[in-house]
């Protein structure tokens, strides 16, 4: 079942955890709908790649929607990695 994120400004300065609940980083903006990340710095290979980060120059980057599992008032979670 797909579930419907919307990112809004209540989402900046949430962290982004991955499945096991480890902290990937951290939301430092949202534009039109989409949230930007500032990465853990010891975040490896694998993962950012799996974020799609890889490819992606700067000290920010975009959060896909399809790789969150859900936003609580906390933190956002993600699915599958």
């Amino acid at each position: 079942m797909a579930v419907n994120i919307d990112f809004s400004d209540a989402d900046e300065g949430k962290k982004v955890v991955d499945a096991r609940g480890e902290t990937v980083g951290r939301v430092i903006e949202v534009r039109h709908g989409t949230a930007y990340v500032d990465p853990d710095p010891s975040l490896g290979d694998t993962i950012t790649s799996k974020l799609g980060w890889a490819d992606t120059d700067g000290d920010e980057y975009p959060l896909q929607k399809a790789t969150v599992a859900e936003i609580t008032d906390d933190e956002v979670r993600l699915s599958g990695l």
